[in-house]
C-alpha cells in the first residue's frame, strides 16, 4: 500500500479550483496564497476550514495574503521548505495577458510571474504546474518590435536557469470533460530533469483521459444541456437564502451523467443550489432575450458590434447559448451568456457547473460588483470565471503524482 504523501503550495489560488482538484487526486496542501479576501472565503469556507485540505505552518497567517509580502517577510521560512515541497502549482493573475480584454504590458498583475519565480527559487518544489491564458504566449510588442519576446520564454528561462526542466503547451479542458472551450497555456517543470521529463506529463494526460472519464462514468464530451438541464427556472423558485429580495431555482430531475457526477455530495433533500440565484430583469431586457431565444440564427456565436444593434442588446455583447454544444470560455462578466432556453443570464451554478465544479462546493461573499470596484472585489461569478476547472487539476494531479 502507497502511504507517501503528496504536497502541495497552491499559489494565486483564488476561489480554490485548482486546489480542489488537487485535493480529490489525493494531494496534501501545505498551504495556499490568494490576496483577495472575497475569493479567500470561498476557499476557506470549503477547503480550509471545510476539508482541512492544508496543514498551515505556524508561521503563516490564515488569510488573504500577497505573494510580495510573504516572499519578502518569510525568506528563512520558505528557503526552510526545500525538501519538504513536492508540488507549487497555481499561476499569475491572467488579465494583463488575456486576449479577451484589453491587453496591457504595464499592468502590474504581470509583474507577479516574477514574484512566482522568486518563490520559486526559494521553495525549490520537485515539480511545479504553471497555468495561465493563451494569450501568455503572445509578445506584447510582437507587430511593433519583432525581437519582443513573450512571458512564457521569459519564465521558461528562468526556471531552467533555476535547474527545471520544462515543457508547455496551449491545452483545451474540453478535451478532459469540461463542458466549454477553454484553452489555457501550462507549464509542467521538473527539478533537476529535462523538458523531455517535463512532457511526460501532457503525454500521460492525454492517454489517461478516455479511461478516466469512464472509470468515473462521464462522457468524452458534454453539451451545455448536459451540464445545466437540471437548474431551470421552470423548476419551481424560493427566495435566495443568502441574497435578500432575490429568488433562487430548484433542483430539478437529473438528466446526464455530468450531473449526475456534479450532485455527488450534495445535502439530502437539498432543494436549493448554492448560488444558483437570478438575476432580476426589465420586462424590456426580458422581451429582448425572449426574441433573440425565439429568432437568433446562431446560438453559440457572440452577437457584438452593429449586429446588437439590430437586436435591441444595450450591453456590450451577448452569447445566446446553444444546449448541443460546448459553451464558450466562461468569464467573469455575468451578462456575457444568455440561457439556452430561458430569457435570462447564466446564474453563479450554472457557470460554476460548466467551470466543472461539484454542486457541494459552495460560493462565498457577493454575487456581483461593478465600475471601480471591478479592481478590487472578485464576486462569486469572477471566482469562477477566473478559476481552473477542477475536472481537469484532478486529471492533472493524478497524473503528477505519477511524476514524483
Amino acid at each position: 500500500m502507497n502511504t507517501k504523501q503528496y504536497t502541495v503550495i497552491d499559489l494565486f489560488a483564488g476561489c480554490g479550483g485548482l486546489s480542489l482538484g488537487l485535493y480529490q487526486a489525493g494531494w496534501n496542501g501545505i498551504f495556499a496564497i490568494e490576496k483577495n479576501p472575497n475569493a479567500f472565503e470561498t476557499l476557506d469556507y470549503n477547503l480550509i476550514e471545510g476539508k482541512q485540505h492544508f496543514a498551515w505552518p505556524q508561521w503563516l497567517p490564515i488569510g488573504p495574503l500577497n505573494i510580495l509580502e510573504v516572499n519578502e517577510k518569510y525568506k528563512t521560512q520558505l528557503r526552510k521548505l526545500r525538501g519538504q515541497v513536492d508540488l507549487v502549482a497555481g499561476g499569475p493573475p491572467c488579465q494583463g495577458f488575456s486576449m479577451a480584454g484589453k491587453r496591457v504590458e504595464d499592468d502590474v498583475r504581470n509583474q507577479l510571474v516574477f514574484s512566482y519565480i522568486d518563490f520559486i527559487d526559494m521553495v525549490r518544489p520537485k515539480l511545479l504546474l504553471f497555468e495561465n491564458v493563451k494569450g501568455f504566449t503572445y509578445a506584447f510588442k510582437k507587430i511593433k518590435d519583432t525581437s519582443a519576446v513573450p512571458y512564457s520564454e521569459i519564465v521558461k528561462k528562468k526556471l531552467r536557469d533555476l535547474g527545471y526542466g520544462v515543457h508547455a503547451q496551449v491545452v483545451d479542458f474540453s478535451h478532459y470533460g469540461v463542458p466549454q472551450r477553454r484553452k489555457r497555456f501550462i507549464m509542467v517543470g521538473v527539478l533537476g530533469g529535462n523538458e523531455s521529463d517535463a512532457e511526460l506529463f501532457f503525454e500521460k494526460i492525454d492517454k489517461q483521459k478516455t479511461s478516466f472519464l469512464k472509470d468515473n462514468k462521464l462522457d468524452s464530451f458534454c453539451c451545455v444541456r448536459d451540464a445545466i438541464s437540471d437548474l431551470l427556472r421552470e423548476n419551481g423558485q424560493m427566495e435566495t437564502p443568502d441574497r435578500k429580495g432575490f429568488m433562487s431555482g430548484l433542483y430539478g430531475d437529473v438528466e446526464s451523467k455530468y450531473e449526475r457526477y456534479l450532485r455527488q455530495g450534495i445535502r439530502k433533500r437539498q432543494m436549493v443550489p448554492n448560488s444558483h440565484s437570478f438575476a432580476h430583469h426589465t420586462p424590456e431586457k426580458v422581451a429582448c432575450f425572449q426574441n433573440l431565444l425565439l429568432n437568433y440564427p446562431q446560438k453559440g456565436k457572440r452577437i457584438d458590434g452593429k449586429a446588437r444593434e439590430g437586436w435591441g442588446i444595450k450591453q456590450r455583447g451577448i452569447t445566446v447559448l446553444d444546449p448541443n454544444q460546448l459553451a464558450p470560455t466562461i468569464t467573469n462578466m455575468p451578462d456575457d451568456y444568455l440561457h439556452y432556453c430561458e430569457p435570462r443570464i447564466m446564474t453563479v451554478r450554472e457557470c460554476a457547473r460548466i467551470q466543472s465544479f461539484p454542486d457541494w462546493y459552495e460560493f462565498k461573499s457577493k454575487y456581483t460588483t461593478g465600475g471601480q470596484m471591478r479592481k478590487k472585489e472578485v464576486p462569486r461569478y469572477s471566482q469562477v470565471g477566473n478559476a481552473i476547472p477542477p475536472l481537469f487539476a484532478l486529471q492533472a494531479g493524478l497524473v503528477l503524482k505519477e511524476m514524483i
